[in-house]
């Protein structure tokens, strides 16, 4: 219930956001244009309630799933979730009133619809700028390239020949890349061969990743792949010892260290777990060191807890403070983090166009407020910023897709209505607004199915 009640809450929060910025940006230019906005409504239809300022009402509405500004001279089905026919008495009438959207230019009508997603790209900007400029969380010792800290034996890396310590130079098309954009390349690489070239002991080493096809699932992780990443240089420290576990027979005691397993130096506790889950519970050799220094070995048998082979103690988080970056230097990280995440999203539409990448890999509603709930109980600033940032410019990119009802589709007859210089018949345009809002509606259900199928509930993963 706990988490429940946090992902709804956060969920609300930030769809409320980026409807709220969205939809403003709507309004901002159509009342610099001289539209007339009837309505700003969070939230789609029935209207809760609200306050009238001038021309306009200002509400909250039942369905927290979105929202729209509605102007004077919107007419087609489906606009703002209306059904209702269009009337072309109406919309004759309506190109007469000069406060209404038929009756202003076609250029300034294509400015009205692209302001809601351009605001989204701001918003996305600002909240990176505001993290890397007054926050920028980073560990007090880190690896920053990408380095690999173990390879599970038998697994895709593993074949393509990854060894510990290697440093990634590139991954398929990108260059020096950071380890979040290794994971993108593999999400989209699904089942293809990759190019990767790792520095290996000062020498250049050329090999080939085929990517699992599991990378298509949501959950998939980069141990999938057989990739372990090396994000700390020193042991894995220890923060705390099960009671009655192997490594309280053993004798680990919380502020040790794990120096060695095997003679394998690793870094990470996830290191570890995947490589006692190769060992498949077999007895290791453990080099524990405290106080700085390193204690003979002891063999520790590892035992099944929570589904997997381990030696029962929690790891240490590592050590972080707040660096923020001078202004400049914040803004060029946050220009570099939309432009980066732009580019990947207008991929994965691409790929899914191109029967690539799976449809059902997308997130709806439940599987942004799943998301949402989990960075609101995140430690630190970064995963609430993130995701964020992430999901304004994805609304503003998929609003960009030319199709009807978004704001790419009035984009696209207005130019359409531009060259032809004249209005599509208005028939025609009724008809393609009624499928668009019916497909829309089909794509909207499975999503939320294919949300709620991810959590289990019709006979998923226990």
């Amino acid at each position: 219930m706990h988490t429940f009640l946090i992902s709804t809450v956060a969920f609300i929060v930030l769809i409320g956001l980026m409807v709220l910025i969205h939809e403003f940006g709507h309004f901002l230019v159509a009342k610099l244009c001289g539209v007339r906005v009837e309505r700003f409504s969070i939230g789609f239809p029935p209207r809760l309630f609200g306050f009238k300022i001038g021309e306009t009402d200002y509400c909250i509405s039942a369905t927290p799933l979105g929202g729209y500004v509605k102007m004077t001279g919107e007419n087609m089905p489906g606009e703002n979730m209306q059904m209702e026919g269009a009337d072309q008495d109406l919309i004759e009438a309506q190109k007469e009133d000069p406060g209404a959207l038929t009756s202003h230019p076609r250029w300034q009508r294509i400015l009205i619809a692209v302001a809601g997603p351009v605001a989204n790209f701001v918003l996305a900007l600002v909240l990176m700028f505001i993290y890397f400029g007054w926050i920028n969380e980073v560990p007090v010792v880190q690896v920053k390239s990408p380095t690999v800290d173990w390879v599970v034996p038998g697994t895709a890396a593993a074949q393509a020949g990854m060894q510990p310590g290697d440093v990634i130079e590139r991954f398929a098309s990108i260059k020096n890349p950071s380890w979040s954009q290794v994971y993108e390349q593999i999400k989209i690489n699904a089942n293809e061969q990759v190019p990767v070239v790792v520095d290996r002991d000062n020498k250049t080493a050329d090999l080939s990743l085929h990517v699992p096809a599991s990378a298509k699932r949501d959950d998939f992780d980069l141990s999938d792949a057989g990739i372990l990443r090396r994000t700390q240089p020193g042991p894995i420290g220890v923060a705390d010892v099960l009671s009655g576990s192997p490594a309280a027979g053993a004798g680990l005691r919380p502020g040790d260290a794990i120096e060695s397993v095997d003679g394998v130096h690793l870094h990470s506790v996830e290191s570890l777990v995947a490589f006692l889950q190769a060992g498949d519970g077999k007895p290791v050799s453990v080099v524990i060191e405290r106080n700085g220094k390193a204690l003979p070995p002891v063999t520790i048998k590892p035992r099944q807890i929570q589904g997997g082979w381990k030696l029962g103690f929690g790891g240490a988080l590592p050590a972080t403070h707040q660096a923020p970056l001078p202004l400049a230097e914040a803004m060029t990280h946050s220009t570099r983090f939309l432009s980066n995440n732009t580019f990947f999203t207008i991929e994965v539409v691409k790929r899914m166009f191109e029967h690539k990448v799976s449809v059902s890999q997308l997130s709806g509603p439940v599987g942004i407020a799943h998301m949402a709930g989990e960075a609101a109980e995140a430690r630190g600033w970064y995963p609430k910023f993130w995701l964020a940032a992430i999901i304004s410019l994805q609304l503003g990119i998929l609003n960009l897709l030319p199709f009807p009802i978004l704001d790419g589709g009035m984009i696209l007859f207005l130019l359409i209505e531009s060259v032809l210089r004249h209005d599509i018949n208005l028939n025609v345009k009724e008809r393609i607004y009624q499928a668009a809002f019916v497909v829309l509606v089909v794509f909207f259900a499975f999503i939320i199915f294919n949300d709620v199928s991810k959590l289990g509930i019709f006979g998923g993963k226990p």
